[in-house]
């Protein structure tokens, strides 16, 4: 029997610029137990398990759909209970390196943005994750901060490879009782030993179960 494919809910958009057709999504309803920041050293990111496995499908999705560009909003994000460390929140932009997404235009293109209609990711449940012992540098996430955005350009096996961090903190972190954080930290790392990204010391990705209260948001969408 085959297995059903993976779905994530989304907004699909359209801006007209400089000659040009943009084609955004951005999931619906945005992610708010997913919060990224840029720190000293590096770029950290929380989430529980259901924002860990759409940023996995959404990874995938960058990976086959070499024209569209994932937008999510997660300065709109809650936080934690227990958070780590904290930084400037950004926002997170996915684009197959074919779509040449500068992102000095990435504003302009946010403002030009028509109107959203419903629209649902599917993505086969197969996956065929990506290992290699070296990657070429046309293959890297070439990671850019940019009006408080952290944009990962790449190729579809270095997105396909990247999806599998996420994937991994949703299927394997570790549980907790009802009203308490997991005493196990769970955790994944993209870093320059596996010379995956081309900027960035590393992107650190922790789980959280548990998250405050929206009252208090880190900022907001456009």
């Amino acid at each position: 029997m085959a297995r059903r494919a993976m779905k994530v809910r989304a907004q699909l958009r359209h801006a007209r610029l400089d000659g040009r057709e943009w084609r955004v999504l951005r999931p619906d309803p945005v992610l708010d137990t997913a919060l990224l920041f840029e720190c000293e050293w590096h770029t950290e990111m929380y989430v529980d398990r259901r924002a860990a496995y759409q940023i996995g499908v959404l990874s995938l999705l960058a990976a086959r759909s070499r024209h569209t560009i994932i937008h999510l909003p997660l300065r709109a994000g809650r936080i934690p209970a227990e958070p780590e460390r904290t930084g400037r929140p950004l926002d997170l932009v996915l684009s197959h390196h074919t779509a040449q997404l500068r992102v000095s235009r990435w504003p302009r293109i946010r403002a030009a943005l028509g109107p959203a209609r419903p629209h649902t990711v599917r993505i086969p449940a197969e996956r065929r994750p990506v290992e290699r012992p070296y990657w070429r540098t046309r293959d890297r996430l070439y990671d850019r901060i940019h009006a408080d955005t952290m944009f990962l350009t790449g190729s579809a096996p270095v997105f396909r490879h990247a999806a599998e961090y996420f994937f991994d903190l949703a299927f394997r972190a570790p549980g907790s009782a009802p009203g308490e954080e997991s005493p196990h930290h769970a955790c994944a790392e993209v870093d320059l030993t596996c010379g995956v990204l081309v900027n960035a010391d590393n992107l650190h990705m922790l789980y959280r179960a548990h998250w405050l209260p929206s009252a208090e948001p880190v900022g907001a969408p456009d």
